[in-house]
């Protein structure tokens, strides 16, 4: 076993941390400027793009594993924040922070900070934890990291395929009022959150092929329950329910992991 040193660790969390709170200090100050909180939703990204430069220039492990994580990281959270600007400009606040806000105890600007920006703070920086200790971290590359390549590919392609193929369909004018259940919308209802689970796992996969990036198992978990129960899939699932047609699609389409359609 490599020599791991926690010191090193404490420097990369605390330079990763202040990441965090310079991006969404940045986003709050731009959110209470124009009025709309959903800019958040671009910082989401943001932010784990920053925590993988803090990361890769503060950390004394091998140079190639905190090169590959800021790239990993980067291709990834760039992509989600470009297709979150793309879909949030132009339009108003998302109703999930207008109802929020709307029954907010005492300050909604107080409540902000404290709901959507201090939590969302909370949440980059430990779903990050496996990208802070690969960055402390010594070996070679293993069998264990290149599965975790593997899957971090098998997500990106599968977020970014059902995204397009989602856009496409939003644009197509004969399509609206239908429910989209081509391409990979036919095998899972959420491919891109599907995806993304699929690139975190990938990520620790990377960090937990040597000591102690293993103890970091939390963070992924953490981020797949956030796709699939907490602010994801559920959340969306909510919302179309009563769209005609969607029941049946839920009735012959696997809610996450993508399975072949069931018949009626």
């Amino acid at each position: 076993m490599t020599d791991f040193s926690w010191s090193d660790l404490a420097v990369v969390s605390a330079f990763s941390l202040l990441a965090v709170v310079m991006v969404l200090t940045v986003t709050a100050v731009v959110g209470f400027r124009i009025g709309r909180h959903n800019v958040v939703d671009v910082s989401w990204g943001a932010g784990f793009v920053a925590v993988a430069i803090a990361a890769a220039l503060s950390g004394s492990g091998d140079g190639w594993r905190r090169v590959l994580m800021l790239v990993l990281v980067g291709a990834w959270g760039t992509r989600l924040a470009v297709s979150m600007f793309r879909r949030s400009r132009g339009k108003g606040e998302d109703p999930r922070y207008e109802k929020m806000l709307s029954n907010a105890p005492g300050s909604p600007a107080v409540y902000a900070i404290r709901k959507i920006y201090l939590t969302q703070g909370v949440a980059l920086w430990f779903v990050s934890l496996p990208v802070q200790v690969a960055a402390v971290s010594d070996g070679s590359f293993g069998v264990v990291t290149a599965v975790g390549v593997a899957l971090w590919v098998l997500g990106i392609v599968f977020e970014t395929v059902g995204d397009r193929q989602m856009d496409a369909f939003k644009a197509d004018a004969s399509r609206k009022g239908t429910i989209m259940d081509q391409g990979l919308w036919r095998y899972t209802r959420h491919p891109n959150y599907f995806g993304d689970a699929c690139v975190w796992w990938g990520i620790f996969l990377v960090s937990a092929a040597h000591w102690p990036g293993v103890l970091t198992v939390l963070s992924p978990v953490a981020m797949t329950y956030f796709l699939v129960f907490a602010t994801g899939a559920r959340l969306l699932e909510q919302h179309m329910a009563e769209r005609p047609g969607y029941r049946e699609y839920q009735e012959r389409t696997s809610y996450f992991v993508p399975l072949p359609p069931r018949r009626a």
